[in-house]
């Protein structure tokens, strides 16, 4: 049996760090990692600057649900990066060699901690005759790789990433191609996300909104934005 918020919804599209997966399992050892190469790289204390620029604190291990960790895309986030390194560094060469010597992706296998019983979540909806698509601004290669490890690759009929050609999120027009490229109305599709830019992406295509607290963001950051909160995408079957 499905949570009452998925009557009348055809599809229900997915966020994947923090919604699906742990985010601080995926992201905050990359960040700190990332600091710490650069620092070496560098030979100077360059990583406060960019867990601040890029929205992470190191002591509380938490993610601004506004950030750029939260929300840029890769080529995004590396962009940010840049830009605080050429700051630091003596040239804009400098910062783009040591950015590129210093760059690198989380393991997208053995860093992908689902957050529920994800197979048995994607079964129930299925069985209720709900389709599934995932919409992230991680890469489409790293995104394939943790579906695929996590048995979830079966289940989804669209997706869209972060490096795809076309909108990508949180431009609404995402969700709209979604509805476009499966013959749905954007009135019975849903977006399950944990950061209120998922929300509102929802909300200004028409689609229903359903925030989780298990990523970045609280309850009150959801709120405003959200038809209903739940605590994790496990609260979407009932028994």
């Amino acid at each position: 049996m499905l949570h009452p918020i998925l009557d009348g919804i055809d599809l229900v599209v997915f966020d994947k760090d923090g919604t699906l997966i742990s985010f601080e399992a995926m992201w905050s050892g990359w960040a700190l990692e990332l600091g710490t190469r650069l620092e070496v790289a560098t030979r100077r204390q360059v990583a406060g600057d960019i867990f601040t620029t890029i929205g992470y604190d190191p002591v509380a291990d938490r993610v601004r649900p506004g950030g750029p960790l939260a929300l840029a895309t890769m080529a995004g986030l590396q962009e940010v990066v840049a830009a605080v390194l050429r700051r630091w560094c003596p040239s804009v060469s400098a910062a783009r060699r040591i950015l590129a010597e210093a760059w690198f992706e989380p393991d997208p296998v053995a860093q992908a901690v689902p957050l529920a019983d994800l197979t048995g979540i994607f079964s129930a909806l299925r069985g209720a005759g709900r389709q599934i698509a995932i919409a992230t601004t991680d890469d489409r290669r790293p995104t394939e790789a943790t579906l695929a490890s996590l048995g979830l690759a079966r289940f989804v009929e669209d997706l869209r990433c972060g490096d795809d050609a076309g909108p990508t999120k949180p431009d609404p027009a995402t969700l709209r191609a979604i509805a476009d490229q499966l013959a749905l109305t954007i009135e019975r599709i849903a977006m399950v996300g944990d950061t209120p830019a998922d929300l509102t992406m929802a909300r200004a295509a028409g689609a229903r909104s359903i925030g989780v607290t298990s990523g970045v963001a609280a309850a009150d950051d959801l709120v405003p934005f959200a038809d209903t909160v739940l605590g994790s995408v496990a609260a979407l079957v009932v028994d």
